[in-house]
């Protein structure tokens, strides 16, 4: 295992000089260690095709080595099998499965649609969550799950359809226009933005953060205000958006919460998921609610993350 001083010469000097602006040495240390080598695979059984018990049972069977997870029952995580090798199962063919980082499964966990609601996924590809969202409400509702790129639609589409998630559409569109086009549809919004990705670096993998820069960061944040105004028009009074992100630097996420707090009649909420590796946002010269979304330190089972959820109070 690399040392926390080979980590940083891997890592872009901005990036680990950014952490120790914004955060505490000891939670810097933290997330170096957890960027240094892959993540266990982890999966969640498809509950409209599957149950976990049968899938804990088949993986018995198999010699699969698995451990649960505290804080949602239909997800496991794979000790001794990698991707390509759960891949070759017929439990995957068959769309029993979705391979699924740990860290992704919990907007849709926070934000809680259930049956008949509508729900938006505003940047869906590849289906991870559209498709986890549709289970949550038992295949009954209305989910609308919205992709800007043509490519990454046909993988979003194929994902959809293995899943048996029949009660999704999905939608090849700009997710700026969504709010124009769908004004107070939306029970559910959740915008689980494009970002910088920093949740994600593995030290020793220079293309997980080759693209990495602080002018991408500026240019992502104009990105996701254009994309939170569309996802706040799109909701219902009453409503509730999940705004979340795979990267851990404020401008992408305390900054625009703050930005959002201050533009719009929305009330941020307290996320009630127990999260070892999580801690709260950061309120420093901010607005004073930020505290309640949650920030996840990645980790040798979950890649770095940011979640909030919101109330829409405007009438």
């Amino acid at each position: 295992m690399l040392s926390i001083t080979e980590i940083k010469r891997h890592l872009p000097q901005k990036f680990v000089e950014n952490l120790y602006d914004n955060y505490s040495p000891i939670t810097v240390d933290k997330i170096l260690l957890g960027m240094t080598d892959d993540r266990y695979v982890t999966l969640r059984v498809n509950t409209l095709k599957y149950d976990i018990q049968n899938l804990m049972k088949d993986f018995k069977e198999l010699n699969i080595k698995f451990e649960r997870v505290p804080w949602y029952n239909d997800a496991l995580i794979i000790k001794n099998a990698r991707e390509k090798d759960i891949q070759k199962l017929e439990l995957y063919k068959n769309g029993y499965l979705y391979i699924q980082s740990l860290s992704s499964m919990i907007p849709p966990l926070v934000l809680a649609p259930k049956p008949g609601e509508m729900a938006l996924d505003m940047t869906a590809a590849p289906g991870s969550k559209s498709t986890q969202m549709a289970c949550l409400m038992e295949n009954k509702g209305y989910i609308l799950a919205n992709e800007l790129d043509k490519i990454r639609v046909e993988k979003l589409k194929y994902n959809v359809e293995m899943q048996g998630a029949s009660i999704i559409e999905v939608m090849n569109g700009r997710g700026e226009k969504l709010g124009e086009n769908f004004e107070q549809k939306f029970d559910k919004v959740l915008l689980d933005t494009p970002c910088s990705g920093e949740g994600r670096f593995i030290a020793t993998k220079p293309m997980s953060y080759k693209n990495w820069s602080e002018k991408t960061i500026n240019d992502l944040t104009k990105m996701q205000k254009k994309l939170f105004a569309s996802a706040c028009k799109a909701l219902k009074s009453g409503g509730e958006l999940v705004y979340s992100t795979c990267t851990i630097n404020k401008q992408e996420n305390e900054f625009i919460l703050d930005w959002a707090l201050n533009n719009f009649d929305l009330k941020l909420v307290n996320i009630d998921i127990d999260i070892k590796n999580a801690i709260n946002g950061d309120n420093s010269g901010l607005n004073r609610t930020i505290d309640k979304s949650i920030k996840i330190l990645p980790s040798k089972y979950m890649e770095g993350f940011f979640v909030s959820k919101f109330i829409n109070n405007s009438g």
